[in-house]
């Protein structure tokens, strides 16, 4: 497998020059596609979740600059991981249209993209809300970037777990670019969308092990094999189902959005055990479980949200001040 590798390498370093040439017919919808547009979307909602959710609330025109600075953070680090792995993106299927594969962005514009977006980013986010929002958010960048992009992805099979602190951090950042501190509920977030992570990818993973396995990427299914992702799949369902609860069990969330996420829990239970049970290559049982982990993620936040500004939670939150009283709206 390695020595296949270097080959793909190789073969990527002669073609270069092909590349750089017709990267010069770019257009903007390349460089957009470079930042993971869905991705982004994702850590957008999530940091716009844990602004809203927040004892406090920044202005109108600071939001704005907080949300749109998120999502530039976010879309800079998609960047830079394109720019780094289009040697395996080159290789497997589901990348092979990205644009630098296709030639349509070179490596080194995709660089200078990702760089100065990510430092008008972080930039932004300083100047609109304060420095410990723009320290997490840069902190998050360089997690994705260098922790996960360059070290993990292509070294531990535990690449996910760990890589995934960084796609859980944007409701952290949110809520504190609301509230200049870092509070006990955004890290009850933060560890949901943690464990929501590797279930999510490794579904994904069990219909792609091939393409992982061509491009070298020590995906578990690759290497631990299927029934023992399908195990660990179940294992972090379990444990997401439960944390999922830990908003409304805090205090921070009523019982509207107690009751949507036991319900989705049980469902992404009943849909883990079945692909643990599954025989074989079970494709849809994967891709069921795939595609239902986008929504439950999105419903649980969108409860939250709702529930919150319904105003069903009731809860007491501490402050630089003391303690504080909030019924929120």
């Amino acid at each position: 497998m390695a020595g296949s590798f270097r080959e793909r390498r190789a073969r990527s370093a002669l073609s270069s020059h092909s590349d750089r040439s017709r990267a010069s017919q770019w257009s903007v919808s390349d460089f957009v596609a470079l930042t993971k547009p869905r991705v982004m979307s994702l850590a957008v909602f999530t940091a716009l979740v844990g602004m809203s959710i927040a004892p406090v609330r920044p202005d109108v025109a600071a939001t704005l600059v907080a949300v749109l600075a998120i999502a530039a953070g976010a879309g800079a680090a998609g960047v830079l991981n394109m720019w780094y792995d289009a040697d395996i993106d080159a290789v497997m299927t589901r990348t092979a249209m990205r644009p630098i594969p296709r030639g349509r962005v070179s490596r080194f514009a995709a660089l200078v993209f990702g760089l100065v977006l990510g430092a008008l980013a972080v930039a932004g986010l300083a100047l609109a809300t304060n420095l410990t929002a723009a320290a997490l958010l840069a902190g998050a960048i360089l997690f994705y970037v260098v922790v996960y992009t360059l070290w993990l992805k292509r070294t531990t099979r535990q690449n996910i777990v760990i890589g995934g602190a960084a796609g859980a951090l944007p409701p952290v950042i949110g809520w504190t670019a609301a509230t200049g501190a870092i509070g006990f509920e955004p890290l009850a977030l933060f560890l949901i969308i943690f464990l929501w992570t590797p279930p999510h990818f490794w579904a994904l993973a069990l219909n792609r092990t091939d393409d992982y396995a061509r491009a070298g990427v020590p995906m578990l299914p690759v290497v631990a094999g299927r029934a023992a992702t399908t195990r660990q799949i179940l294992i972090y369902s379990g444990l997401l189902a439960l944390a999922s609860e830990l908003p409304w069990a805090i205090g921070f969330a009523g019982p509207v959005y107690g009751a949507i996420a036991a319900i989705c829990g049980a469902l992404l239970l009943l849909l883990a055990g079945q692909l643990n049970r599954s025989i074989g290559a079970d494709r849809p049982a994967a891709q069921r479980l795939f595609l239902f982990s986008i929504a439950y993620l999105f419903v649980l936040f969108a409860a939250l949200l709702i529930d919150h500004r319904g105003g069903s939670s009731s809860f007491i939150r501490s402050s630089q001040d003391g303690i504080v009283n909030f019924s929120e709206v």
